[in-house]
């Protein structure tokens, strides 16, 4: 089994849950009027993940190949949104939590359209790159 391989897909894997996290904790609040902070708390959980996984992923390129993956045009843009959704997102949650707000169905809404463009500019990412 190639190590490198294996990096990649623990990582990889591991960013997919923290996108189901972000993405079905916010369209679980939505739906549910129940657990609303604990959702919350999966959601920033989610994307503190997404962070450090997807930061992970460029540790990983450098630590196989000596230099960053080598991205340009859409791919670039695309991560740049990425990463603005999971700051934004994560923060958000943090604020949210912090207010100890329940009921504002306006940050899960933020959450979820967050999460959903995070997700469509995933597949630009992956499909440019």
């Amino acid at each position: 089994m190639n190590l490198q391989n294996l990096a990649y897909a623990i990582d990889q894997s591991i960013h997919n849950l923290g996108a189901v996290s972000v993405t079905g904790g916010a369209i679980l609040a939505l739906l549910s009027g129940a657990a609303r902070r604990k959702l919350a708390w999966v959601v920033l959980s989610g994307w503190g993940v997404q962070g450090m996984t997807g930061a992970l992923f460029g540790i990983l390129s450098y630590a196989f190949y000596g230099h960053l993956p080598d991205i340009a045009g859409i791919a670039v843009d695309a991560l740049v949104i990425k990463m603005a959704c999971a700051v934004s997102g994560f923060f958000l949650a943090a604020f949210y939590l912090r207010q100890a707000r329940t009921g504002s169905m306006n940050f899960w809404r933020i959450e979820a359209l967050l999460a959903m463009v995070a997700l469509t500019a995933a597949s630009f990412l992956r499909w440019f790159s």
